[in-house]
This record gives structure tokens, sequence and C-alpha cells, in this order.
């Protein structure tokens, strides 16, 4: 074998001899590591660069932020910047408002719901609560649900803004949750002079639950209504300018709260009642009819039930055609159409939205559809009883078995002093600041490489002078006169595209120094070298030499800087916004969305409005200087990786 091996040596030696190596005798001393592998600059740049685990963690968040907020907001439907809602405000993260406990689900006798909480009460008589229970700076929970209400068996539940009643099959009313404004019944007169107590008779004794025809709540309001028409209504005068004129009513046939009226049905059912003349005696046939006068739109019909949201109301007809007064809002989900033999026989309302059931089981969800909430479930079809929270909707059968729901399941970060979705806003906060930034870096480096490139290159006068000029910018203290020149701007009679794009201007404008002195510094360097020697020789123009083969000599150094002046603006652009003087409310960035964090209330009580844009921007402004730090090793090939 070793013979064989030898002549298959030496006959291979005889035919280099004659006619040269072989690509075999290279591909076998660069196995052997007698050739050092040949790659290019580029590639040997992400070689190293893949080596470094840290650094590409970092490239790898970076990566994902810039998806995150320039292709997230492609999917993020009915987003806008001045988005409100006065029912979910400060509400903490949390995407359980649907989550029916599952003891509930298979036994549900009724569901209520008003603010980010609902209360459930089942067939055996116990209460439920879910959703976002905390209220607010209380101190309360709403899923604190006191002894006598677990212990006693409970025949009717309500939900309101920040309490909630229960009344017991023998006749006594609860309640839980705030009880600052009179939302219990009771409370000291003298000091609380703007709110209608509890009638004495509910109060110090029961109710005839066998009478009871409506139980709800609104905003620290309660009400009762008996079948004979009789109200039994108690709250904060504040919240309801009209309730005066209800409190003693014995001729209702139904009762609802808008977010700022009460309103009824009285017993000749021709006419929404509000106390006050005019308020709503114009009639819609649906969101977009022109209106008509009510007499003339019933024409005779009755009105058999009424459901209010925060702004309108809906009336169910005795024909099983549905109408509305109040106020609309554009982009609502009209009223559904329905076949000829098909009605409206049960109705509801969330704070934006109308969910109803027909005669043939069908169940039609309209209005608002911001969060959802005129998506209905499949699965709720055929449903024999619905129930309607404020941004949900259930479908029950008729053993009391959840049969589908829909609407808000809540924010993973929570919503803000307004209501709005807190990472929606990051999403797009995000976009607007990183393109604050990167517009800014842009700006910011041009200015740079220019003045670098011909102060190095031409040295000399030119030299003196931009250096001087590149001195006096860099001697003005940066962040006072980014106030100063903010504050003047918001005086200028300019749309806020305008003061954003100013903003990047002055940014850019005044960031540049530092690339500038570096650019230089290479350029002086670059300039001795053998090449530009040559190029002067053939008599190539000073400007092409500068430009043309100089700079893309030190184009690395520069992508460097680049890199790690965007986070500097990014953290720049959000210190402004913070202090008010950058981009303002509504439109989002992550520094005007940390300005509620100088309030003790917030940081302590609010923490999602501030920690979570905060790590946004601190992850990300930390990844990008990793991801040049990094950059600027690997390009450099005099760095020692190693040490």
């Amino acid at each position: 074998m070793s013979k064989k091996n030898n002549e298959t040596k030496a006959s291979r030696w005889g035919k280099r001899a004659v006619v040269g190596g072989s690509k075999q005798m290279a591909d076998e001393m660069e196995k052997k590591g007698s050739v050092e592998e040949i790659v290019s600059p580029i590639r040997q740049i992400v070689r190293n660069y893949r080596e470094r685990k840290l650094a590409m963690v970092a490239l790898f968040i970076v990566i994902a932020m810039f998806l995150l907020v320039f292709v997230g907001p492609l999917f993020i439907d009915n987003y806008t910047d001045i988005y409100k809602e006065s029912l979910m405000q400060n509400m903490p993260p949390t995407l359980s408002l649907m989550s029916v406990p599952d003891e509930l689900a298979n036994d549900i006798k009724m569901i209520d719901s008003y603010s980010n909480f609902s209360v459930g009460l089942s067939n055996s008589g116990k209460v439920y609560v879910w959703g976002s229970t905390a209220l607010g700076t209380t101190g309360k929970d709403m899923e604190d649900i006191p002894e006598e209400i677990l212990n006693d068996k409970i025949a009717y539940v309500a939900a309101g803004y920040d309490h909630a009643l229960a009344i017991s099959e023998e006749g006594k009313v609860y309640a839980w949750g705030a009880n600052k404004l009179g939302q219990y019944g009771y409370f000291d007169p003298a000091e609380f002079p703007n709110i209608v107590s509890m009638p004495d008779e509910i109060l110090n004794g029961t109710i005839d639950v066998a009478n009871i025809k409506k139980v709800t709540c609104g905003y620290q309001c309660s009400a009762i209504l008996m079948n004979d028409g009789t109200l039994y209504i108690w709250g904060n005068k504040n919240t309801y300018a009209n309730i005066d004129k209800f409190v003693g009513k014995d001729d209702l046939v139904d009762i609802d709260f808008t977010l700022n009226y009460i309103v009824g049905v009285g017993k000749l059912r021709n006419g929404v009642f509000a106390g006050q003349r005019g308020l709503y005696d114009q009639y819609h046939a649906t969101f977009t009819d022109k209106a008509v006068a009510a007499s003339d739109f019933l024409n005779g019909r009755k009105i058999q039930s009424i459901a209010a949201t925060c702004d309108n109301i809906c009336m169910l007809l005795d024909d099983g055609s549905v109408c509305y007064t109040g106020n609309f809002n554009t982009g609502l989900v009209e009223t559904p159409t329905l076949a000829a033999d098909e009605d409206f026989i049960s109705l509801g309302a969330g704070a934006r939205h109308y969910t109803a059931l027909t005669n043939k089981g069908n169940v039609y969800s309209w209005g608002a559809n911001v969060l959802g909430q005129a998506d209905v479930d499949e699965n709720a079809q055929g449903a024999s009883d619905i129930y309607v929270g404020s941004f949900q909707s259930y479908a029950v059968d008729e053993s009391g078995e959840l049969q589908g729901s829909w609407g808000y399941k809540g924010a993973i970060f929570g919503t803000d002093k307004y209501g709005a979705n807190v990472f929606h806003r990051i999403i797009h906060g995000g976009k607007m600041t990183m393109t604050i930034g990167a517009i800014a870096v842009i700006i910011s480096t041009i200015i740079g490489v220019i003045i670098g490139c011909i102060s190095g290159y031409f040295g000399g006068k030119v030299d003196m002078i931009l250096m001087r000029v590149t001195e006096i910018f860099a001697a003005i203290p940066f962040l006072p006169f980014a106030l100063i020149l903010s504050a003047v701007m918001a005086q200028m009679d300019i749309s806020e595209n305008a003061k954003i794009f100013l903003l990047m201007c002055i940014l850019g404008v005044l960031t540049w120094t530092g690339l500038a002195r570096m650019v230089r510094g290479q350029v002086l360097a670059a300039r001795e070298n053998e090449y530009v020697t040559a190029a002067k020789a053939i008599g190539v123009k000073e400007s092409r030499i500068a430009f043309r083969h100089i700079l893309p000599n030190i184009v690395s150094i520069i992508f460097v800087t680049l890199t790690l002046d965007f986070a500097t603006c990014m953290l720049t652009e959000s210190s402004l916004s913070y202090l008010g003087f950058g981009v303002n409310y509504p439109r989002p960035t992550w520094g005007n969305m940390l300005n509620g964090a100088n309030n003790s209330t917030i940081i302590t009580h609010f923490w999602w409005q501030w920690v979570f844009p905060s790590l946004f921007l601190a992850i990300t402004c930390i990844c990008i200087n990793i991801v040049g730090d990094t950059l600027r090793d690997v390009m450099d090939p005099k760095s020692d990786r190693d040490k």
C-alpha cells in the first residue's frame, strides 16, 4: 500500500514538473493551511461581525424595531392620533376584558358593563367580576366583592363607571367600588350637596324584586325601574345635570344613561324624555338619514325600549324596526338591513355601539367599530339572548351557556390619560422618532462631510476659516439653543408637518461639528497617499480628488459615525418632545409619550404610560450604539477583537 502511494505521489510530482501546478494542488495546500484564504473586505467585515454574539443580538433588535415601527402600522386598523375614549382612561395592561369566568360561562343569567370591568350573575345567584378591575388612584378593586354579597343569593347586578350594584332575592340593595360621590346612595349632605341620595325605602329597607323591570348604572349614578313605572335614582348631580328631572318619576317604561344625560320613555311611548325640551325630538332612520320630527317619524308607532350609547340613543319600535336620536360621529357601521319577515326583538347598547337580536335568532352589531365592537362572532348566530357591555357583546343560548363574544379584549400595554392604546402609540411614535432622527442625521452628515473634506484637503486659510466656524457651532450650548429655536418655531403660523421638518433641520444643523472634525483628520492623512499625488499629476480636478478618490476611502468611518449619531438624534428629539418643545400631542413620539413621567401620580399609579415608551427608546438607542461600536471595530483592520 505504501509503495502504491509513493508511486502515485511520484507520478503526480512528474506531472506538475512538466505541465505546472494545478488547482488540485492549490486546494490541497489550502486544506493544510499553506495558503491564506482570500476574501473581499465586505465579506471579512460580515464574518467578523457575525462572530460577536452581543452585536448580532443588538442588530436583530434594531431590525425588529425598524420593522415594528415602519411595517407594524400597516396591521393596525382604525388608528388615529386624535383618538380618545373617556371610559378607558388610564387602564392598566390587560387582555381580560372579555374573559368571562369559566364558572359563569355555562350558567349566565346576566352580564353588565359600563367602563373597563364587567359584572356577571349566574342563575345560582353568584356574582362575578372580570376585566380591568382596579379603580385608578382610589386603591379600590372591583374584584373585592363584599362578603355580604358573596354570602347572599343575588337576583340583579349592574355595573357603572366606578361602582356596581347587586340586589338580593330578598330585595336588599348592595353596592361596592368607589363611593366618594354618592355612588352607594348614602353620604354626608353637608359635605356633598350636589348628590341625590338613595330613597329611604330602599336605603333602610328592601325592594320588591318581583316588581323590578330594569337595574342600570351610569357614570357615578344608579337607577332601578319598577314595572309600575316608579323610578328610584341616585348619584352625582355633576355628571348628569338633568337628574332632578327624574327624581320621583312614576310614569316610565324604560331608562338609560348617555355620557351626559339621563334619558327615559314615558308610558305614552311617543318620545324620549330628558327633562329638556327639544333635546331629543329629531329622529333618524339610520345614522346618515335626514332628521325628521319625532311625531312625524313615529306616525303612530310606539317605542318599546331604548338603548343609549355615550352620544346617541337607539329606539326599538313596536313594528320591530329601530331609529335614532342624538349626535353621530363619522365612520360608523350602518344599521343592518333585515329581511322582510325579520324583526328586532332585543336591543342593547355599549359605549359606542349597538347589538341586537332578531326573531330569526340572528345577532347584529353596528355603530363604532374602532375596537372591533361590530365584528360579530360567527358562533353568536342562533342565540336566545344577548348582553352588551361597554365595548363587548355576549351571545347566550337557552341554557345560559356563552355562545359567542366579540369586541375589545384590552390593551397589552394599557391606555394613556386619553384612553388611547399605549402600544399603538408606541409603534406610531417610534416611526416618528426614528424618521426625525434619520433625517436629522442625514442633514448633519451632508454638512459635516462637505466641510470636513474641503477643510482637510485644501488646508491653509480655507481650513482655518472652516474650523473656526466649526468651533463656533460646537460652542453653542445645544439643548438650550434648540429649546429657543423650538419655542420660536411654536409661535410661527405654520403647519405641524412644517414644524416637524424644521425640528429635523435644527437637529441636523446643530450636530455636524464632530463628524466634520473627524472627516477633516482622515482627509489630512489620506491626501498624502501616493494615489492622490498620481491623480494630481494626471490633471484630475481638486474637487474630484477630494470627493471621488479620498472620500470613498473613509466612508466606513463616516458610516460608523452616522450610526452612532442616529441614536444621539433620537435621544435629542425625545428630550425636546419630553420638555414640550418638539413634536406635540396628539402626534406621538417616544419623547412626548414620556412627558407625564414628571407627575408623581403617573409614576406611582400609571407606571405603564412611561415605562414601556422609555424601554423602547432605551433599548433601541443602546442597540444602535452597540451596532455602531462593533462596526467601528470590525471595519478597522488594526483593531484586535480579542483584546
